[in-house]
């Protein structure tokens, strides 16, 4: 099987689809109406991310003009929803305030918590509507230029793609009782097991039972202790380059001049890496 592997252009986007699944999981307490918005935008998101991993897979010389302005423009939409949605989650995390008194001093502090708490909340919606609006005139662009119409010019071959990478982005919640399993593999990367060096987890289990969607879930959860992450998904006959890159990427590593140079390329990661204390994990799949 030929993997399709995602490029570091599209590695803003992947990161951002990660931050929408944890903001839609139980660790944050959203407003419905919030809620709602959050995964119409994951939804959209991802039915163009798969267009952006096609057009990200040829080169600059291989797209018109059309194509290469979308794709630009997706990027950097990507790039700006993921700060909003940095702040949202730091706002989220914030102490709703309020004293333990029950005078009427400690009366009015809560009071007051609740309406900065309010406002707060109005203020993400109106910013999660204004992101909204403008993935939607991206994706009516989309549409009027018929982008999956027309074939990407140079790229007319059948490329198959890795089945493991929607479940990525996968909602955790249509899987029945992974937070159990998750929290277990947490335990044992980041805990401290009686002096015992952790050194490999395995997951296993048939096709379609949700593996996929297990890893990405533990690495959206402890993804931030760390100054740094990436997440990749490697097929059976892997184009290292392209894995490379797209850690560099996500790694928010400088560009290098010649990606097909896997010796520059491993360089500049052991580079972004040094004096580090990192965690790695490699998830093996079995289809």
């Amino acid at each position: 099987m030929t993997g399709f592997l995602v490029s570091a252009a599209t590695g803003p986007m992947n990161s951002l689809l990660c931050k929408l699944v944890t903001l839609l999981g139980d660790e944050y307490k959203l407003l419905k109406g919030i809620r709602k918005e959050i995964r119409a935008l994951r939804d959209e998101l991802s039915s163009m991310n798969a267009l952006l991993r096609r057009l990200s897979d040829a080169g600059d010389g291989e797209l018109d003009v059309q194509r290469k302005e979308w794709r630009n423009k997706v990027r950097e939409l990507a790039y700006d929803a993921e700060d909003c949605i940095d702040v949202f989650m730091h706002q989220l995390r914030r102490p709703g305030g309020g004293g333990s008194d029950a005078n009427k001093a400690g009366l009015v502090r809560k009071l007051t918590a609740k309406i900065k708490k309010l406002r707060r909340a109005r203020r993400i919606a109106v910013q999660i509507q204004e992101l909204k609006s403008r993935v939607v005139e991206e994706s009516g662009r989309r549409d009027r230029y018929k982008l999956d119409d027309v074939p990407v010019p140079g790229k007319n071959r059948r490329v198959e793609i890795d089945p493991r990478l929607p479940a990525m982005y996968s909602e955790a919640k249509s899987l029945v009782g992974i937070d159990g399993p998750r929290d277990k593999i947490v335990h044992r990367l980041t805990g401290q097991e009686q002096g015992e060096q952790l050194t490999v987890v395995s997951i296993v289990g048939f096709g379609g039972v949700g593996k996929t969607t297990l890893a990405n879930q533990v690495y959206c959860k402890i993804k931030g202790s760390f100054e740094c992450t990436a997440f990749v998904s490697v097929s059976q006959s892997p184009d290292l380059s392209r894995v490379l890159s797209d850690m560099l990427s996500q790694l928010g590593c400088s560009r290098v001049k010649n990606l097909n140079d896997l010796q520059q390329l491993v360089e500049k990661i052991r580079e972004r890496l040094s004096n580090k204390r990192y965690l790695r994990t490699r998830i093996r799949t079995t289809m």
